[in-house]
């Protein structure tokens, strides 16, 4: 069947046999994890980290001082960079932005029925709508996998198209939730649909229910990244979620990141890392003693 949707993916170059994805991984990792194993590295990293907490037990109190703790980093470290942003439920948006003094972290939200992406498109539209005009930065939606599966590309691209109308001037981040999507090539496929759909940042995973992160589909997402800004001149930003806890693991990541798309993906604009226990990993290790800051 000949459509818009499988004629972008039919167009695609994109490696998509699992056996080769990981011998190029493999690679990447054996050459430059060594040189890029540094703590001016380390510093960047840290200042990539969307800073998560998605817990039931979240409350504003709970969110209030989750984003204080923020706000005493940039006293206590002034010589740091601080997270690039903090990421909560979209009901605790307008509670970051009023808590948030520092200027250069921004607010996140998950939106879109997270993480199973299982309610009506018009509650999705609706709650990232709201959760934009109560303060949020940018907002990170899960692709509908069951119609994705299915093969319903249009209903799949519809959505995300419709949130990120709603996003208004807020980023959207489209979540593959590659631990579920399992293949290269679906990956593959998963990314270029969010891609034309509009999505400002493709990320690997919610981290709830399924595998979190791989290298594997990093290099698979970064290939269609590079490949979409090479046919069209539009930036798209990349964050790795889900099971990312080690400082090594996060420059696992960043070497990918480097050698698929280069130099001017290595900055928090381009570049996330979504995690709750990865902070105080990186930190740690730049300041040389165990600390739980955060």
């Amino acid at each position: 069947m000949s459509d818009k949707y499988n004629d972008a993916i039919a167009a695609s170059k994109a490696i998509e046999d699992d056996a080769a994805v990981s011998a190029a991984v493999a690679k990447i990792i054996e050459d430059t994890f060594e040189e890029n194993n540094t703590t001016e590295v380390h510093k960047f990293l840290f200042n990539t980290i969307d800073l998560t907490t998605l817990n039931s037990t979240d409350s504003p109190q709970s969110v209030a001082a989750f984003t204080e703790r923020v706000n005493a980093f940039e006293e206590e470290h002034p010589e740091l960079p601080n997270v690039a942003a903090i990421c909560v439920y979209p009901n605790f948006a307008q509670v970051v932005r009023t808590v948030l003094d520092v200027s250069d972290v921004d607010v996140a939200c998950v939106s879109g029925g997270f993480p199973s992406s299982q309610t009506f498109t018009e509650v999705k539209v609706a709650e990232t709508a709201l959760a934009v005009e109560g303060g949020a930065d940018e907002v990170d939606i899960v692709l509908n996998i069951g119609n994705f599966l299915d093969g319903d590309y249009e209903e799949v691209c519809d959505e995300i198209i419709e949130q990120k109308q709603a996003c208004r001037d807020a980023r959207l981040k489209v979540i593959l939730e590659t631990g579920a999507l399992k293949t290269a090539a679906n990956i593959k496929k998963a990314s270029i649909l969010s891609l034309y759909s509009g999505a400002d940042f493709l990320k690997t995973s919610t981290g709830k229910g399924y595998d979190g992160a791989s290298l594997e589909a990093a290099y698979v997402m970064c290939q269609c990244i590079k490949e979409y800004y090479e046919k069209t001149g539009t930036m798209v930003g990349f964050k790795a979620a889900g099971g990312v806890r080690t400082t090594a693991d996060a420059v696992k990541y960043y070497c990918v990141v480097k050698a698929v798309l280069g130099e001017q993906w290595l900055t928090n604009e381009y570049f996330r890392l979504g995690a709750s226990s990865l902070a105080n990993s990186i930190l740690s290790d730049i300041l040389g003693e165990p600390v739980k800051f955060f």
